[in-house]
């Protein structure tokens, strides 16, 4: 049985040279805003906890962006399997006009209502000047808006470009990029160099430049660059009626999946906020770190999406079924060694923050539940993305958010209003219910539902 989990040296070399552009992609983009984070966090509690804020609400939105071209991007790896680069260039088109839909539905929602959407997460329990964090959270937003539309026309580039196994050149725009949003931090957060001393505003001035500097280079070298299928991908907007309707049918549940996932990830920690201030700014925290050694098994789903993908593009069925389960192997077992890390670094992390000493001792334990779960969210996450691999996303959106609003939030909401729980058991076993989808995720795909070629044109 377990011989089928582990493949060869071809195989994982095969693996590797998908995945590690795009880890390392990922973890110099999370390395800078571990730095961003800190940055602020020196400055003080209140602007670390109105960003913070800010971010999860902008979360939301990336993962909206995420949905949004992924939906499309099953048919792009297939179309690439199958070597069809008019397939290509019409799934481009899509992702470019869902993009843009996306970010402006973002922007009235957090030009008109953002004091509402900040407030949900401020509660006065004496740990900090929730009006003063309500203000340094809208003066990082109105700059940070003028970033939204640059970055979803990189990712629906960017995401292309890792549906055709390029994940070389994102990873480039993203250090390149990485680089100047460091450099500027360092500048405007903090005065140097004659700079003005610029605080949450200049954190954010500095990640909408970077953010263009990305979409710039990404969008120059697709059009100058080698792969045949962004040229002439504008001549006109022309998209197959039946393929419209395709990615529609699958592309709207991983949508409205990624929406209400995000949606509720805030839920949870607004859920969470209710004990105060302190336990926004401790899970900021623990979160920043999370996201930094995450990027192994986000960067394996993504691998998982391409890979297999392209095997079901190609009609290799049963090859796919089988990289699959590797895959997904490989992955958790990745996350066990990258979990003992984070456990490691919890300690030595928390106490690089300007802030109390209960905040940071409440940050290593949210660090080391979260270091404890790594494996865990490994397997749910590359069980999500094989289903996702064969067009299986109306079985994703139950596997993955209604699993969130229909247990794991109602639970969070009965232990915070009606018991005396402390907020440490309470996250504990809210964020252990990931257990239960562990389980229905070995299931799914062992049962081999999401096996299935979807890019045939009838």
């Amino acid at each position: 049985m377990f011989k089928n989990l582990i493949g060869d040296k071809k195989f994982y070399g095969m693996v590797l040279r998908i995945a590690i552009p795009i880890i390392i992609q990922m973890a110099i983009t999370n390395f800078v805003g571990l730095l961003d984070n800190i940055m602020v966090g020196q400055v003080g509690t209140e602007q670390m906890t109105g960003v913070a804020v800010v971010n999860q609400l902008l979360f939301v939105f990336n993962i909206c962006v995420f949905g949004g071209v992924s939906g499309a991007g099953i048919f792009g790896a297939q179309f690439y399997g199958s070597g069809n680069e008019d397939g290509l260039r019409y799934v481009l088109r899509f992702k470019m006009l869902i993009c843009c839909v996306i970010s402006v539905i973002a922007l009235a929602l957090l030009i008109l209502f953002p004091e509402f959407l900040i407030n949900l997460f401020l509660t006065d329990s004496g740990e900090g000047d929730v009006e003063a964090t309500l203000m340094y959270g809208r003066q990082y937003l109105e700059v940070m808006l003028w970033g939204l539309l640059p970055f979803a026309i990189k990712e629906a580039y960017a995401s292309s470009l890792k549906e055709t196994e390029e994940t070389v050149l994102p990873m480039k725009a993203s250090t390149i990029a990485v680089g100047v949003n460091l450099v500027l931090n360092t500048l405007l957060i903090f005065g140097l160099c004659g700079f003005p001393k610029l605080g949450v505003t200049g954190a954010a001035i500095a990640t909408v430049i970077s953010r263009y500097v990305e979409f710039a280079i990404v969008i120059i070298v697709c059009h100058r660059g080698k792969r045949n299928f962004f040229k002439g991908v504008y001549k006109n907007m022309y998209i197959p009626k039946w393929l419209i309707l395709q990615i529609i049918y699958k592309g709207a549940p991983l949508l409205v999946n990624e929406a209400m996932w995000s949606a509720g990830v805030i839920a949870m920690n607004q859920r969470y906020s209710q004990r105060g201030l302190g336990v926004v700014a401790a899970i900021n925290i623990a979160s920043t770190i999370a996201n930094l050694f995450n990027v192994v098994y986000l960067s394996m789903g993504s691998s998982i999406s391409v890979i297999v993908g392209k095997e079901l593009g190609a009609g290799r069925l049963k090859e796919a079924k089988s990289t699959a389960a590797k895959m997904i192997a490989f992955s958790v077992m990745c996350c066990i060694v990258t979990g003992a890390l984070m456990a490691a670094c919890s300690y030595g992390f928390a106490n690089i923050y300007n802030t109390t000493d209960a905040i940071k001792e409440l940050a290593v334990i949210f660090i080391c539940i979260c270091a404890l779960l790594t494996p865990v969210e490994a397997l749910n996450n590359a069980s999500y993305f094989t289903l996702r691999s064969g067009g299986k996303t109306f079985v994703t959106f139950l596997f993955d958010s209604v699993f969130l609003w229909v247990i794991s939030i109602p639970v969070a909401t009965v232990l915070v209003k009606y018991t005396d729980w402390g907020i440490v058991p309470v996250y504990a076993f809210c964020q252990s219910l990931n257990l239960i989808k562990s389980v229905i995720g070995v299931f799914l795909v062992k049962k081999g539902i999401w096996i299935q070629n979807v890019v045939t044109e009838k």
